[in-house]
């Protein structure tokens, strides 16, 4: 298992890059909900993409580094811990998808796994912080279930089905044999 721990030069153009591609696609929200969250072009991929990459500490490291971009950039703060469970530990979730770097299919099993991390923090977030919120009879968990899987379930199923076109998974793993060259 081939597991990267510290950053060089490379590592880090490249996790940088990916960031700026995630920030970008970020800001072209197909729906924006009025809690916080959105739907967007492909964002949490680029993220997931670093861990795959890398390993899961370099990717969580960029997710956690993406997560204070959009802090700063797009904030929606009640209280600091749940600063840190949206921002810090829902993206920094995302870099996860480097537990399967070497896997058979890893990087749509990374992908999926990373947006499962960020969705657990986004629940709990919205569980305990915003479920408040809820409809007048709906129990919080199902509100923040509910709430949280329309936007990282539409965004997650868009991204898996242009993962699965065959050119795209060709074109990704270039990319990896070009980022992880010596």
């Amino acid at each position: 298992m081939t597991i990267v721990s510290h950053f060089t030069t490379k590592r880090l153009a490249f996790s940088s890059a990916a960031i700026a591609l995630a920030f970008v696609t970020s800001n072209i929200k197909l729906l924006h909900l009025p809690f916080g969250g959105s739907i967007t072009l492909f964002s949490m991929f680029f993220i997931c993409y670093v861990g795959y990459l890398y390993g899961t500490r370099i990717g969580v490291t960029a997710g956690a580094a993406y997560g204070l971009l959009q802090l700063v950039i797009d904030p929606y703060i009640i209280s600091v811990p749940q600063m840190l469970c949206d921002y810090v530990f829902a993206f920094g979730a995302l870099g996860l998808a480097g537990v399967f770097a070497d896997a058979k299919r890893g990087m749509l099993k990374g992908y999926l796994l990373g947006i499962c991390g960020r969705f657990v923090f986004a629940f709990l977030s919205g569980y305990i912080f915003f479920g408040m919120y809820a409809p007048e009879g709906m129990h919080p968990a199902l509100y923040s279930a509910a709430y949280n899987g329309i936007y990282i379930g539409i965004e997650g199923l868009a991204t898996v089905a242009i993962l699965c076109i065959p050119s795209v998974r060709t074109a990704l793993d270039q990319v990896k044999v070009l980022a992880t060259k010596h």
